[in-house]
């Protein structure tokens, strides 16, 4: 059974830094990009942040660049998000994504975990 759990949620005031983590189980975490999206009360989901399976390549969505930072570490089947330099739209739920990709880009597997709750206010 395949787990993924998100922590380090929580309250931060604006220009703070918080660090979320992924715990992934139950899968071949190596093979998998890794993704990071949020969504806020009345929009929609957001892509984060992503980080490849082979290369550890990032990439990031054009609000959090160069305040967020994503990294993977395969021995212990984690990802981080760490995000700096919060600003109050941040505010969202952030969901942590494993997804692996076949031939043609076709995917072949999707997990989502339940999400941690980011508030970001004075």
């Amino acid at each position: 059974q395949v787990q993924l759990v998100e922590s380090g949620g929580g309250l931060v005031q604006p220009g703070g830094s918080l660090r979320l983590s992924c715990a992934a189980s139950g899968l071949r975490f190596s093979m998998y990009d890794m993704r990071w999206y949020r969504q806020a009360p009345g929009k929609e989901r957001e892509l984060v942040a992503t980080i490849t399976s082979i290369g550890g390549t990032t990439n990031y969505a054009d609000s959090v660049k160069g305040r967020f930072t994503m990294s993977r570490d395969n021995a212990k089947n984690t990802v981080t998000l760490q995000m700096n330099s919060l600003k109050p739209e941040d505010t969202a739920v952030y969901h942590c994504n494993a997804r692996r990709l076949g031939r043609f880009s076709v995917v072949l597997d999707d997990y989502w975990g339940q999400g941690t709750q980011v508030t970001v206010s004075s």
